[in-house]
Order: C-alpha cells, then sequence, then structure tokens
C-alpha cells in the first residue's frame, strides 16, 4: 500500500505524515471520497471529483485542486496494480488550534489506495434507533465525521447485519451508514429524496439513469415493508437486501434485473477508450 499526502509519495503509510494538530484528525473538519479501482483504473472518478468539490465547498473549505489530486491518483495507481481495489481521497482543514475554529494553513490532501475483496450479492440489515438530521448544517456531504456512522454499524453487526439503515427526524427512509436504498412496492422502484438528507450517492445517480426508480420521502416502515429491497454503493454496487430487521425479503426481478444492468453498463464504462 502507498499513500500520496500533499505531493510526496510515502512507501510507508503508517508512518507519521499528517499533523497532529490537523484539523481533520482533532475534530473530523474535512471531506473525503472512496473510488472503486477496476483493472488499475478509477471508475466515475470525474463524478466523484465533482461531489468532492460539492462536500468541500458546502463545508466552507476551498475546492480541492483537481490536478493534484489527479497526480496523487496516478502516482498510487502505479505503484500497485489494482484488479480490484478502493481509493480513497481525503481533505481536510489543514492545521489549526485545538478547538473548532479553523486556522489560517494550507489543507491536507490525502490519496490512498488498497486491494478490496468482491461484496457478497445479498445482505442483511437493521434499523437504528438513531435519526439522519435533514437539516442539519452538513447534510448530504461526504465529511470524515462518521463516528454516528460508527456506532451505528456496530449496532448493526452485533445482529448479524453489514449494514444500519437510518430514518430522518421526520421519520422518513433516509440512507445507510455507506450506501443508499432502493426499494420496490407495487413492481415500482423507489428511493428517497436528496431532500431526505441522504447523500448524493455516485452509484445512486447512475443506478436513476440506467435503471429509473421515482424518488419519494414516505415512512421507513414502508421500505422496511417492501417486496424488494437493495442497496448501492461504490463498494457495494447492486446489493440486493434479503433480511430487514427479521423480516425475510426475496431476490425478486427488479433488483435482478437492476445488478445485471449495473454490471453490464459498468463493464462499458470502464473500457478504455
Amino acid at each position: 500500500m502507498h499513500a500520496w499526502i500533499d505531493g510526496q509519495l510515502l512507501t510507508n503509510p503508517e508512518q507519521a505524515a499528517v499533523s497532529v494538530t490537523d484539523h481533520g484528525f482533532t475534530v473530523g473538519d474535512g471531506v473525503f471520497e472512496a473510488v472503486k479501482v477496476l483493472e488499475g483504473r478509477p471508475f466515475a472518478l470525474d463524478l466523484h471529483l465533482a461531489r468532492l468539490e460539492r462536500s468541500a465547498t458546502g463545508l466552507g473549505l476551498d475546492a480541492p485542486d483537481l490536478d493534484a489530486v489527479r497526480r496523487g491518483i496516478a502516482a498510487v495507481l502505479e505503484q500497485d496494480h489494482l484488479t480490484l481495489g478502493r481509493l480513497r481521497i481525503t481533505l481536510t482543514a489543514g492545521r489549526a488550534p485545538l478547538g473548532s475554529g479553523r486556522g489560517a494553513h494550507d489543507s491536507t490532501l490525502v490519496v490512498v489506495a488498497v486491494p478490496m475483496e468482491p461484496t457478497p450479492d445479498e445482505t442483511h440489515v437493521v434499523t437504528v434507533p438513531w435519526s439522519r438530521n435533514e437539516h442539519s448544517a452538513v447534510a448530504g456531504l461526504k465529511t470524515t465525521s462518521y463516528a454516528e456512522n460508527v456506532v451505528a454499524l456496530a449496532k448493526a453487526r452485533e445482529q448479524g447485519a453489514s449494514e444500519a439503515i437510518f430514518a430522518n427526524t421526520a421519520g422518513h427512509l433516509c440512507e445507510g451508514t455507506g450506501s443508499n436504498v432502493f426499494y420496490v412496492v407495487d413492481g415500482e422502484l423507489r428511493t428517497p429524496t436528496l431532500a431526505s438528507g441522504c447523500l448524493a450517492g455516485v452509484t445512486r445517480a447512475l443506478v436513476l439513469d440506467w435503471c429509473g426508480a421515482r424518488e419519494v420521502d414516505e415512512p421507513i416502515a414502508v421500505a422496511e415493508a417492501a417486496e424488494e429491497v437493495f442497496l448501492v454503493s461504490t463498494t457495494r454496487d447492486v446489493q440486493a437486501v434479503t433480511r430487514w430487521n427479521d423480516r425475510t425479503i426475496p431476490v425478486g426481478p427488479v433488483t435482478r434485473e437492476a445488478a445485471q444492468t449495473w454490471a453490464r453498463r459498468e463493464r462499458e464504462m470502464a473500457l478504455p477508450v
């Protein structure tokens, strides 16, 4: 594994490299992207970089130097050929006083890539008792402040699930800790709107484009009782949910078609030009 930090390639990323006063380290003041790597190439990179810019701007950070980001990506991917991997791009506010206030230092930019195992085709999820705040100042931004997700995912794993599902403060379905949720009611594919507070997932956007779905906000109980459910994310692709809480859910035709469409279109999109 190699890491690229502010223009420097490290062969041992475990060594100290980021300041202990970095605001991303002390208070989680940063944004990030996770990008799938297929045969050594980052998938849907332009979409991820556009979201990185949106998240940075939404958090009040200067927009990242995308040319520098691309140089960092090239540097780490040149070191290790990843047949299937995960690329992580992190941008923080940089060094700052120990507190919530930002400093006057430059931002910190980190790129790292690691191998990734294929995700199972099916999974179990549970609804957690905490809610997403769709009115939060950081709603919809991909920030490094993930403590809420860590706690929720640990709760899900205690119950044998791989993902925790949140409602928002209105009681409507929102998202998972690292995934968007699609579900089928009366044969219709649905997913929450961005107004629910969910992340504008890159995979979500591609599934909407390639498969079609109605964006609607409705009580989480509707989704929990749906005919079919699947998760989407950079690492999960289209993953069928076969149990939600204590309810077994069949893998139906809409889910199978979405998975097949994803696999076909992903291959086409990933082909070198």
